[in-house]
């Protein structure tokens, strides 16, 4: 489990395919040490299990489930990934629950610069935007956001320059695709209403 506050930078060194899939080596300045194998790695997301790993460095495997429903099967060597390890017993939960499955890929529709911050305006697949509502959570590529609007199969968030700075999302353009999770809450109510409506 996270909370989608991205606590590293990090940069894809090496991408192979595999029999089942795909293997990505992820630069990272966390300590190598205090991670061990089989830890989890939410990056850009997309919960992984570090496989192997070197001094400044881990490995981890995509399934082809996850490269069909994710932006990882797009990742290439040198591009940026947002980083966050998963929860320990006693950490501060700065955004929202993040279960790291990623529920589709989103798309940035649009761009607005508002004074220092973003306005940025994301399109999803029909079936996940019914999840989504005004002031709600949402995880775009890991980061932790609050909903500013929500329209039909759109919705909005104000990206502040700090978030600007220290994720990918200062980065993004139009037509680019990103890792959508809705808010874990709205996925069980969304649930629980279709049960009670059979």
């Amino acid at each position: 489990m996270y909370t989608g506050i991205i606590t590293d930078l990090g940069r894809v060194r090496r991408v192979a395919e595999t029999e089942a899939g795909r293997r990505l080596e992820i630069e990272a300045t966390y300590d190598m040490a205090d991670i061990a194998l089989g830890a989890s790695v939410a990056c850009n997301g997309t919960c992984f299990t570090v496989a192997e790993k070197g001094p400044n460095w881990f490995a981890a495997d995509a399934s082809f489930e996850t490269l069909s429903c994710t932006t990882v099967g797009r990742w290439q060597v040198g591009m940026a990934v947002n980083l966050e390890r998963s929860l320990r017993v006693g950490d501060e939960l700065g955004g929202h629950m993040v279960l790291g499955h990623v529920d589709g890929v989103g798309r940035l529709e649009g761009r607005q610069a508002e004074g220092e911050n973003a306005r940025l305006r994301f399109s999803v697949p029909p079936e996940l935007a019914r999840f989504i509502a005004h002031k709600g959570s949402i995880t775009v590529d890991g980061v932790s956001l609050t909903v500013n609007e929500a329209d039909g199969t759109c919705f909005s968030v104000n990206i502040i320059p700090h978030t600007l700075r220290q994720t990918t999302l200062g980065d993004l353009a139009v037509s680019d695709q990103v890792n959508i999770e809705v808010d874990v809450m709205a996925r069980y109510a969304g649930r629980l209403l279709e049960r009670s409506e059979q």
